[in-house]
């Protein structure tokens, strides 16, 4: 089951809705690190309405499979302002100290929530334009899942899961530099904004895929996993800052989860988690079609 022009045309809609609402519209209100509080309440309130008219936008872009392809859009956006956000190593740069990077870390550990706000914005403008102008739904072809309590067993299940495959994925696709030391075993230096990417699109993607061939379960799980990605890694970063400090540059870090910008880890992990999600559906359509 290839995607025929059409739909790639579509899906470049939505992308394209998102990266002009968010990624240029709304890039004045971003900083060099993308953080919220620089951000400021103004900003943040802004960036929240453009993601929402970009999933509502891209819906009708998209039509009559909005509601599948609009929900792009948004990460789509926050994926220009991931790239162009420099990285953890240029911030944690400006806080030289062991209390600043303490800070710091605190300061980062749930800042994923409010990315992944944003994203949920763009899928509620999608929602809304279902409400105006229903089109097809592609729940008619999808495997059913089970209901009842086990289904929601199934997605807590599936977000730990998700969690935990996406950090030992990351771990082994985002590399750089590895050097030996005897306090941590070893330390990686900053990786490149293209291998981020790479890794995060896909560490994400094989869970996802994971989640929905084992639980059933949506993308969506897999997305909210990328929260508890970053927050446990940056907990584990904090207890390591008063090691690291004095012996390693800024630029090093015990793995290379730490070394994602929270915005980088939900942009990426969110549109992995959709990718990933669909390569699942089509290798299941693929099985059941190939043994008939």
């Amino acid at each position: 089951m290839e995607l025929s022009w059409p739909m790639k045309l579509r899906i470049a809609a939505t992308a394209a809705v998102g990266v002009v609402l968010i990624g240029i519209l709304a890039r004045p209100f971003a900083e060099p690190f993308s953080r919220v509080g620089a951000m400021g309440y103004k900003g943040s309130v802004v960036l929240v309405v453009l993601a929402f008219l970009s999933g509502l936008i891209a819906y009708f872009a998209s039509w009559p499979y909005g509601r599948e392809i609009g929900i792009l859009a948004a990460p789509s956006g926050l994926a220009i302002w991931a790239v162009r956000s420099g990285n953890m190593a240029g911030l944690i740069q400006q806080n030289p100290t062991v209390a600043q990077r303490q800070e710091l870390a605190a300061s980062l550990q749930w800042e994923p929530v409010f990315w992944l706000v944003v994203v949920a914005a763009g899928f509620a403008g999608v929602m809304l334009g279902q409400t105006i102008k229903p089109g097809k739904d592609l729940k008619d072809i999808r495997q059913k899942s089970n209901p009842g309590p086990g289904r929601y067993l199934n997605a807590i299940i599936a977000l730990a899961c998700s969690a935990l495959l996406a950090q030992i994925f990351i771990r082994v696709f985002a590399q750089d530099v590895r050097v030996f030391d005897k306090g941590l075993g070893s330390v990686i230096s900053q990786p490149a904004v293209g291998q981020i990417v790479f890794a995060v699109l896909v560490s994400f993607g094989l869970a996802a895929f994971v989640v929905k061939k084992f639980f059933d379960v949506s993308y969506i799980w897999p997305s909210i996993a990328s929260v508890f990605v970053t927050a446990f890694a940056v907990s584990v970063y904090a207890r390591e800052v008063q090691y690291l400090v004095p012996n390693w540059p800024a630029t090093f870090f015990s793995n290379s989860v730490v070394s994602i910008l929270p915005v980088q880890m939900v942009a990426f992990g969110t549109l992995g988690s959709v990718a990933g999600y669909w390569m699942a559906f089509r290798y299941d359509f693929w099985r059941k079609h190939e043994l008939k």
